[in-house]
C-alpha cells in the first residue's frame, strides 16, 4: 500500500468519526431547568405552648410563638410583626374558654381578672353566676362538665292533690333551657373510661330573670339537670322562650284553690 492511500484512508476515517460526532451531539437536547420553588410567605403567630384548661392564669411559659402560612392567618390571630411583646402582655389573664396546644391565643377567649375573682372574671357582661344543689342523681350521674349545657327541671308535688289518692301526684317541667355550667365544685374523676365529676353544687351562668327564677323554684322542689348534646347546644330558645311566657295563675274551684299555668 503506498503512502497516497493511506494518507486519504486516514482522512476518510477521520472525517466519518468527525460526522459521528456531530450526529450524535445534534441528537442530544439541552436538560430542562429545574424548577426552584419559591419559598412560602410566613409569619409569626403566638400559640398556646401547653393545654390552658378553662379558669387558669396564663403565664409565661404557656405560650410561644411559631410559624404559620401568612395565608391561613386569621385576623384574630396576635401577629409578632403586629405586636412583638404580645407574649409578655397576655401573661396574668384568665382563660374565659381552653385552649389546646397549638392553638393559636385569640383575646376573645382571654379576660383580665384586674384583682377581681376568677368567676366575675369569666361572666360576660349582663349574665350572673348562681349555685344550685345537685347530686350523682340530679346531675346525670356525674357526666355534666364545666361549660356543658344543661337544662333545669323542676320536680315537684302537688299540694293541692285528692286526699283520698295513696300517693301525691308528681309535676315536673323545664324552667330553664341551654343554659352554661360555669364549675362543678368537685374534682374530676375516671368512671368506666370517662371523665365524670361528682359534685354537690353546680353553678350556672344565668340572665338576671332566670336567677330569679332559679331561685324560687328552688324552694318549691327538686331541681335536676339534664345534660344536652353538643350538636342542640347552640340551637334557639325557643323552648326556653315559651316557658318564659307562661303565667302562674290560681283556678278556685268549690272553695278549692289550685295554681295552674297558661300560656300567653
Amino acid at each position: 500500500m503506498n503512502t497516497a492511500r493511506i494518507v486519504v484512508l486516514t482522512i476518510a476515517v477521520g472525517a466519518g468519526g468527525i460526522a459521528a460526532f456531530l450526529a450524535s451531539g445534534s441528537d442530544q437536547k439541552p436538560a430542562p431547568a429545574i424548577p426552584v420553588a419559591e419559598p412560602m410567605p410566613t409569619i409569626d403567630v403566638l400559640v398556646a405552648k401547653s393545654d390552658i384548661p378553662l379558669g387558669q392564669t396564663v403565664g409565661p411559659n404557656d405560650v410561644q410563638w411559631q410559624v404559620w402560612p401568612a395565608g391561613t392567618v386569621s385576623s384574630q390571630f396576635i401577629r409578632r410583626n403586629e405586636r412583638p411583646d404580645a407574649a409578655t402582655q397576655i401573661v396574668g389573664s384568665i382563660a374565659r374558654s381552653p385552649f389546646i396546644a397549638g392553638e393559636p391565643i385569640r383575646e376573645l377567649k382571654l379576660v383580665k381578672a384586674d384583682g377581681s375573682g376568677f368567676m366575675a372574671a369569666i361572666l360576660p357582661s349582663g349574665m350572673r353566676a348562681i349555685s344550685t344543689e345537685i347530686s350523682p342523681e340530679t346531675g346525670a350521674g356525674g357526666f355534666i362538665l364545666p361549660n356543658d349545657r344543661v337544662d333545669v327541671i323542676l320536680t315537684k308535688r302537688d299540694r293541692n292533690a285528692d286526699a283520698r289518692k295513696s300517693t301525691d301526684p308528681i309535676n315536673a317541667e323545664i324552667i330553664l333551657s341551654n343554659v352554661r355550667v360555669l364549675a362543678i365544685d368537685q374534682t374530676i374523676e375516671d368512671k368506666n373510661g370517662q371523665k365524670v365529676v361528682v359534685g354537690k353544687t353546680a353553678t350556672l351562668e344565668l340572665k338576671p330573670e332566670q336567677s330569679e327564677t332559679l331561685a324560687r323554684a328552688r324552694q318549691s322542689g327538686t331541681l335536676s339537670l339534664a345534660l344536652r348534646s353538643l350538636a342542640d347546644a347552640g340551637a334557639t330558645e325557643a323552648v326556653q322562650e315559651d316557658h318564659r311566657r307562661r303565667d302562674s295563675v290560681n283556678v278556685v274551684r268549690f272553695g278549692v284553690s289550685t295554681p295552674t299555668t297558661t300560656n300567653q
